[in-house]
Parts: structure tokens; C-alpha cells; sequence
């Protein structure tokens, strides 16, 4: 194949990923590849403003397009009722629980639950095109148990990985090539003309954009795919995760972008808040507290909540809301406290509008469906405009957080980032710990917190200030606490020596580095 170069496939990969899939990708990225990379250094430069003072804010040179009336297109009818959605890797078994899990959709993921060794990557391609034709079974090798996908299965959609990560594993003339052009591909050839025959369209999701520049990347990658293939406009739709910071600034051109394809945006709570503190890292006044005080109740959370429900309702698309990370408990009396949490935290989303919401256990289903399926009338809520709200601003939108930094939290944000990474470099990237389901962005959480706190010297409830010697000396005690709740087997068989060492260095480094998943790339296979 001119110009690609990948590993050797075995099958059924090599039949699937077939020389017409290899020169579709090949064409996909030399049309998009050097754009994309001028669109991560025009990150950069926005970031540098930020870090010298400026404070995000809505774009001037915009304001027409969010002035004026306009809508996006129609949405199909079975993206219209989302009221309820499970998300999670796409391993084998995981895939086909999260189809037959009490649910509206399932989102596949090749991004924050996903670590993306060549084999799981490779592997969930596979797994999602079973699940398109319908012909998916797994056995489980331990437990000899049979799994198989359930009649009228949840709604598949897929997230390809962030616009920042590569694919290391594939060349396209000998320059390593966007994972998420890899992911987006890979899927749409395996799957459109099965997903058309059975009358719906190709769907994905869509993380960690921060400027409408990116969504009209996005779009018209959409469109060339669609001509490549000949098929009309709006086969492939699109929900956009609003999780950085300074995409809540630019949610109404987001959707004008994309508009011939775009259905929803999403509330990614956890990413926005990891966005947030590296946002302003620079900003001693924007510090956060303890990552368990940072919830939706905070005031510029809760006002990010409610303007995306209102730019989505007031263009015709859907407003998801986020993840609920619990996982539930086997004791009774901690489980009622379990539901009661996440109840509540469903019942503040879809009073503030929210046409559905995510969970990440299937264990959470019916607590989560008493609140949007039972107590929903219709499939959505496209008819709360809040109109009569007051207008929410920048100041709202960036309002500092209440809240203490203690002890506790920081040594929890160090043992829950360390087995996290642990996990991720040795290929699992979602992981239970401590009761939550914790993917990248709340491991991302963990350690930029700690690296705010030490780089503006901020002071615990133990009186200790925060430095990279308090840092190491608390990260060896942990990393004892975790060796003895892991056990040396796994301590030695799961990298977390190595997850040690580089949850060191990045949360020590005089810079804030961007992603972990960027260098904790670097050691899988």
C-alpha cells in the first residue's frame, strides 16, 4: 500500500481492514493530517495567552453567530430518545453487557476507557463490527460462562480518541497518523453499509474539542467521508463532548460547524474539571479543592450545566448530561447510600433541563431510569428553552470553587492516580477503585490537582504547604499502601514501579504536562 505503513494483521483483522479500508485511511489523513496539526499549535498559542493572564471568554468576532436564528438539522428519530446511556471500553464482554444493559445507547469507547495498545485497538474494531451485524458471542475463559447480545440491543456509538493522540503503530508516509482519524476510519468502513441496511446512520462521539475551528475539522471530515462513499448528508452524526473549558465558550459555533451532522453535546464533567485546572493552571485564584467537594452543586459546574441545555434547546439539539462514576456495593447500607447520591445528581441534571445522562455500571440502571425514563414526559426535553433565565457569563462560568484541600484528599488523588496508571500502561483503561469507576480524565484530575497545589503553594487542613518534597514523601507512603492492598503479584505483573516513576515526573515537572496519556503512551505496546 503507497505510503502505509502497520503491523501485520492476522485475521479476521487482515480480512476486515482490507487494502480498500487502507487507501480510504491513507486518503483521510493526507487531506486532514496537516490541518489538524496546524489546529494543535493554534491550541497552543490560546493557552499561552491564558497562562499570561487573559481569562477564557466568548469570542467577539462570533457574536452573530450566536445572535442570529438558526438551527441544526433534523435529528434522526433514533438519537431523539437518549434519556439514559452506558458507556465503557470496548473489550469483548464489556461490549455485548453494555448492548443487553437496561439502556437507551451504549458508547463504545476507544478514548478515556480505553488504553490503546495495537491489540485493543485492533481487537475492539473487531468487537463493534460483530455488534453491528448482530452475530456476537464470547466465553468467558476462567469462568467457562457464554455471553451473547440480547434482541433489540442499545444504540451503538462509537468515541474515537482526542484530536491530540497519535496512532504510534501506523505510519502514513513514514509520519505516525491521528488516532482518531485511525478510529474514525476503521469503524465507518467496517460498519456504514450494515448500519444504513438496518436503517440508521453512522454515530460517534467526539472528545476534548476546545474551538469550533476543530468541530469544522471534524465536519468536514464527515462530509469527505460521505462523498467518498456516496452517501447522503447526515449519514454520519456526531455528539460533541463540551469537557475543555474553552469549549463552553464556543458551544453555539460548535453546533453552527457542524450542523448538517451534529445531534447533541454532552456534559463531560470530569474532563471539564481536569480542563479547568490546566486552563488556569497559572491562575492562584482558580485553584480547586479536594476533587470529592468538586460536584455539579458548585456554582461554575452548575452554570455550565444549564447554558449548555439552553444553546442545545435553542438549535434543536439534545443536551446529555455526565457520567455517574459510582459503582455499587455489595453491602446494603453503603449501596443505599451509593443511589441515593447518584439519584440526586440525576435529579439536579434533568431539572436543569438534560435529555439524558450516563452511567458507567449496568448496576445503576434502574436508579438512573426512575429519574429519566420514569420521570421524563416524552423522550426528551427539547421544549425547556430557559428562556427566562439570566444570562450566564463569563465570570459564572468561572467562578472559584469553595472547599478544602486536605490530607486525605491528597493522599487518595495519589494511590487512585498510581493504580490508574498502573492499569492503563498494562492495557486496561477502566478501572474500579475505591467505589467509582475511574477512566483517564479522573486519574487526570488526581494528579493536576497535586500539581496546582505545589505550584501555587497552596496549604492542607494539616497546616502542611504543598511542595514536590511533601509530594515524593506522601507518594512513597501511598505507593506502600497500595503494594499492600494489590499484593506483590500484581504490584510486580502490572507496571506499577513504572506508573510510580511517571507519576513523578509529570506531577513534578515546572510544566504541566498536558495529557499523561501522552507519555504513559510511550510505554505501552
Amino acid at each position: 500500500m503507497n505510503g502505509l505503513k502497520l503491523p501485520k494483521l492476522e485475521q479476521p483483522a487482515a480480512g476486515l481492514i482490507n487494502q480498500n479500508c487502507q487507501q480510504f485511511l491513507v486518503d483521510l489523513v493526507r487531506n486532514f493530517r496537516p490541518k489538524l496539526e496546524q489546529l494543535l499549535v493554534n491550541r497552543q498559542q490560546r493557552q499561552q495567552q491564558i497562562d499570561h493572564g487573559a481569562l477564557p471568554d466568548f469570542a467577539p468576532e462570533t457574536q452573530a453567530i450566536r445572535d442570529s436564528d438558526w438551527q441544526v438539522a433534523t435529528l434522526p428519530k433514533d438519537l431523539t430518545k437518549r434519556r439514559l446511556e452506558i458507556t465503557g471500553p470496548v473489550d469483548r464482554k464489556m461490549v455485548i453487557n453494555a448492548l443487553n444493559a437496561n439502556v437507551d445507547c451504549y458508547m463504545a469507547d476507544f478514548e478515556d476507557s480505553q488504553s490503546p495498545t495495537w491489540e485493543g485497538v485492533i481487537q475492539g474494531q473487531i468487537n463493534l463490527f460483530d455488534a453491528n451485524t448482530g452475530h456476537m458471542t464470547y466465553t468467558d475463559p476462567t469462568s467457562n460462562k457464554r455471553y451473547q447480545l440480547n434482541e433489540n440491543p442499545a444504540l451503538l456509538i462509537a468515541r474515537v480518541r482526542g484530536l491530540h493522540l497519535p496512532e504510534k503503530h501506523v505510519l502514513v508516509d513514514g509520519t505516525v497518523i491521528p488516532g482518531c482519524l485511525f478510529d474514525f476510519a476503521v469503524y465507518f468502513y467496517l460498519n456504514y453499509q450494515q448500519r444504513v441496511a438496518n436503517g440508521t446512520g453512522v454515530y460517534y462521539y467526539l472528545p476534548k474539542l476546545e474551538h469550533s475551528s476543530e468541530a469544522q475539522w471534524w465536519a468536514d471530515v464527515f462530509t469527505f467521508t460521505e462523498n467518498y462513499f456516496q452517501q447522503p448528508r447526515g449519514t454520519i452524526r456526531a455528539t460533541v463532548l463540551i469537557e475543555t473549558l474553552p469549549a463552553v465558550f464556543q458551544m453555539d459555533e460548535i453546533l453552527y460547524a457542524m450542523r448538517d451532522h451534529i445531534v447533541a453535546l454532552n456534559c463531560g464533567r470530569w474532563d471539564y474539571i481536569f480542563s479547568y485546572i490546566k486552563t488556569l493552571k497559572n491562575h492562584a485564584d482558580r485553584v480547586l479543592p479536594d476533587r470529592q467537594v468538586v460536584t455539579m452543586s458548585q456554582p461554575f459546574l452548575n452554570a455550565y450545566s444549564r447554558l449548555l441545555v439552553k444553546t442545545c434547546h435553542k438549535r434543536g439539539a439534545l443536551a446529555m448530561g455526565g457520567m455517574a462514576a459510582f459503582i455499587p456495593s455489595k453491602d446494603p447500607a453503603e449501596n443505599a447510600t451509593i443511589l441515593a447520591k447518584v439519584k440526586a445528581d440525576k435529579e439536579l441534571e434533568r431539572s436543569n433541563g438534560h435529555d439524558g445522562t450516563w452511567i458507567a455500571h449496568p448496576g445503576l440502571a434502574d436508579t438512573v431510569r426512575e429519574v429519566f425514563v420514569d420521570g421524563l414526559d416524552g423522550d426528551n426535553q427539547l421544549h425547556v428553552l430557559r428562556e427566562n433565565d439570566a444570562p450566564i457569563t463569563a465570570a459564572d462560568l468561572l467562578e472559584p470553587s469553595s472547599g478544602e484541600r486536605t490530607e486525605a484528599g491528597m493522599r487518595t488523588n495519589i494511590r487512585v492516580a498510581l493504580q490508574y496508571i498502573a492499569a492503563w500502561i498494562s492495557g486496561k483503561g477502566c478501572v474500579p477503585i475505591y467505589g467509582l469507576m475511574e477512566d483517564a480524565a479522573t486519574a487526570e484530575i488526581s494528579r493536576t490537582s497535586i500539581w496546582q497545589w505545589i505550584k501555587h503553594g497552596k496549604t492542607l487542613d494539616n497546616g502542611e504547604v504543598v511542595t514536590k518534597d511533601l509530594f515524593r514523601t506522601y507518594l512513597q507512603q501511598e505507593a506502600r499502601v497500595v503494594r499492600n492492598e494489590v499484593g506483590e503479584q500484581r504490584w510486580e505483573n502490572e507496571n506499577f514501579a513504572t506508573a510510580k516513576q511517571l507519576l513523578e515526573d509529570i506531577t513534578t515537572a515546572d510544566d504541566l504536562v498536558e495529557f499523561l496519556t501522552l507519555p504513559g503512551y510511550e510505554l505501552i505496546q
